[in-house]
């Protein structure tokens, strides 16, 4: 159970990991997580899931090596076990009343909005795709999206590959080609999600955010992925993890982003 089947880099510092999950993979849908335990004595964290396969029940995670986890993460083989693996958690994503989606993705972010481009597909549903890193080496999946999108449209901040510039310039460019935009699902470092809701809001553009980026415990009890949309305390992993944009506190869940760096730091250190 939870034994890796497949791992792989896709960029630098980032890999996927297929894991073999029955039951996980028998209920998941786009948008959901899982709260992993890399090893015994491990912290619990959260994971969203960026694929599944439910005949080969099998979900796919995409691990980014920033902290102490995803460093032991990255440590193990193919057959190895994680020690631990909870889910699907939170609430899956439903954007299936709009007919004009553009998917919005940033960095890894890429790899959360993929299962939506996914789905949509199978179920004869339509959507475009703004994918955005700092260089191309950083992205990836670009010719998975090819296959189950409309368009894809790329941004790179060095001008690698796409257009330079942000995920910001594409729909900016896209809305002033008059494309008709029904909705737009964000994903991607906090600042990006923030300027993306605050472009669409100038057009009166619906707009979701995933705030799984400041989860940690991932089932309410911490209350350190606390956050305020539309004057009201929410949790990302009990009440999300996808919120309104416009109505989201971005620059109070920012600062929360920040609270655990210091100690994020002291543990990696440590192992």
């Amino acid at each position: 159970m939870n034994r890796l089947l497949k791992i792989y880099e896709v960029a630098p510092k980032v890999k996927k990991y297929v894991v073999h999950t029955p039951t996980v993979s028998k209920h998941c849908l786009p948008g959901q997580f899982v709260i992993v335990i890399v090893n015994e004595g491990g912290e619990r964290v959260p994971f969203t899931i960026c694929d599944y396969d439910r005949e080969a029940e099998t979900i796919t995670l995409l691990v980014q090596e920033v902290g102490y986890s995803t460093h032991k993460m990255a440590d193990l083989k193919e057959g190895d076990c994680l020690y631990a693996l909870v889910g699907p958690l939170g609430n899956p994503t439903d954007l299936d009343e709009y007919e004009n989606l553009v998917l919005v993705g940033g960095g890894i972010g890429c790899a959360v909005i993929y299962p939506q481009a996914k789905l949509r597909k199978q179920k004869g549903l339509k959507s475009n795709v703004i994918m955005g890193a700092r260089t191309k080496d950083l992205l990836f999946d670009i010719e998975e999206f090819k296959a189950n999108c409309e368009n894809v449209y790329i941004s790179t901040d060095d001008g690698s590959l796409g257009t330079k510039g942000f995920v910001t310039t594409v729909l900016q460019d896209r809305i002033d080609a008059g494309d008709k935009i029904d909705c737009v699902l964000v994903v991607g470092p906090m600042i990006m999600m923030k300027n993306v809701s605050e472009l669409t809001r100038k057009y009166n553009i619906p707009t979701v955010v995933s705030m799984n980026t400041i989860m940690v415990d991932g089932t309410g009890m911490c209350g350190g992925c606390r956050l305020t949309v539309g004057g009201e305390t929410k949790y990302a992993c009990v009440d999300g993890p996808e919120f309104d944009g416009h109505a989201v506190n971005f620059e109070e869940a920012m600062t929360r982003s920040r609270f655990y760096r210091e100690h994020e730091q002291k543990c990696n250190l440590r192992g």
